[in-house]
């Protein structure tokens, strides 16, 4: 067993206090790192001995991003809807049909590689924990590899077969399919299961079915509500207890009031909302009223092609009103509790003195430069469950 101390840290940013608002950053700071976990944290001049030494020299350091909202699992691409849809096309359920395809025709290998290469995307931009989708199959077989696919490539999986109803397939036999044969077959590889609740795809009450036969099989709830327009699928959220409900564009008094008395966590995905030219969340009026919000990519291939949290915290500051604190809050701390990862043994998003070393070096002297210099490629390394590496290899980097 080795220790690895890393110190010169300008600005150190814990997410070890219980809310966004409070501000636990350390400056002239060091930590070390024993076995994939944090052993230690305090200043710089106080650092113990260890085996090993990093100066990142006056760099920002904080967890490494935790994007709990990715549909990694397609093939093929959807540019041209994209263009269209900035030419005024407007954005509507049902475009996944050109994914779903794609999907069904490409191979379990290709499927993987493909998230894999979107996986180290991520990791490049700071992620250091990642869930994913299944949703682009939507037939029993197509389900079933998408999920094994997911399982090889993310930390969490979930299960979305309430995607869409698929061409040429009786609405009310699709729903059997999916809360029934589809749902044995996936439980074995995935943690929650998922409903599109909107307008073209399906609504409350067959979300509710969905998910009361997720929760019977022993996955976790999700579920995407309230992007396109106002409508039941918040409150279905928070009856149900889901760990998250995401997108929750369009949400009314009623809506904000159930989150906040909730512990299901808003989870707001800005980069969707700036491809689909959807108004963004209230995120302000939420975080006000004491509801649990989190930051994630989003990343598909018709709505939100991107794989860079940094962008969406950016965004969040920028466009949503969020301060820095709280954007890289929700990004990292807020994003753990959407997935239940916020506490114990295997917590991410923080940290802590025996929590994960998931954690980013930024090359810039605190976490403001994230909104500050939007788009600027800024982190030099990470370190995941204690393991190292340089996601800008190219970039003179002398951590």
């Amino acid at each position: 067993m080795t220790a690895e101390l890393l110190t010169g840290i300008a600005e150190l940013t814990t997410q070890a206090a219980e809310f966004s608002h409070d501000d636990d950053r350390l400056t002239d700071a060091a930590l070390v790192i024993e076995n994939g976990r944090i052993a230690w944290i305090g200043p710089a001049a106080d650092a113990p001995a260890a085996d090993s030494s990093v100066d990142v020299h006056g760099r920002a350091v904080l967890p490494g991003w935790v994007d709990t909202h990715t549909h990694l699992i397609f093939a093929g691409d959807r540019a041209a809807e994209f263009e269209a849809r900035m030419a005024g096309q407007r954005y509507a359920a049902g475009g996944i049909a050109t994914t779903v395809a794609a999907t069904r025709d490409a191979s379990e290998a290709d499927l993987v590689a493909n998230a894999r290469r979107l996986r180290r995307e991520a990791a490049a931009s700071g992620t250091t924990f990642l869930e994913t989708k299944t949703g682009y199959g939507l037939d029993l077989a197509s389900e079933l590899r998408g999920a094994r696919a997911a399982a090889e490539v993310a930390d969490v999986v979930t299960f979305l077969g309430a995607h869409l109803v698929p061409p040429g397939i009786d609405r009310r036999d699709y729903l059997d399919l999916v809360t029934g044969p589809m749902l044995h077959a996936v439980a074995p590889h995935v943690d929650f299961i998922d409903a599109f609740c909107e307008t073209g795809a399906f609504d409350v009450d067959e979300c509710r079915e969905v998910l009361l036969a997720g929760r019977a099989a022993g996955l976790g709830l999700r579920l995407h509500g309230n992007q396109l327009g106002t409508g039941g699928g918040v409150r279905l959220a928070v009856e149900l207890g889901c760990a998250s409900v995401d997108h929750c564009n369009h949400l009314d008094d009623a809506d904000i009031d159930a989150l906040a008395g909730s512990d299901t966590v808003a989870t707001l995905l800005p980069a969707c909302d700036l491809s689909t030219r959807q108004p963004f969340p209230p995120a302000r009026r939420l975080l006000d009223a004491g509801a649990p919000i989190a930051l994630a990519s989003n990343c598909n291939p018709g709505t939100s092609y991107t794989t860079s949290m940094p962008f969406c915290v950016a965004t969040a500051v920028l466009q949503m009103g969020l301060t820095v604190r709280e954007a890289v809050w929700a990004a990292t701390r807020g994003a753990a509790r959407a997935v239940g990862r916020e506490h114990g043994p295997d917590a991410v998003g923080s940290l802590r003195i025996g929590g994960r070393a998931d954690l980013q070096v930024l090359d810039a002297p605190s976490v403001a430069h994230l909104a500050y210099r939007p788009g600027v490629p800024l982190c030099v390394a990470t370190w995941t469950e204690g393991v190292r590496a340089h996601p800008h290899a190219s970039r003179d980097s002398s951590t």
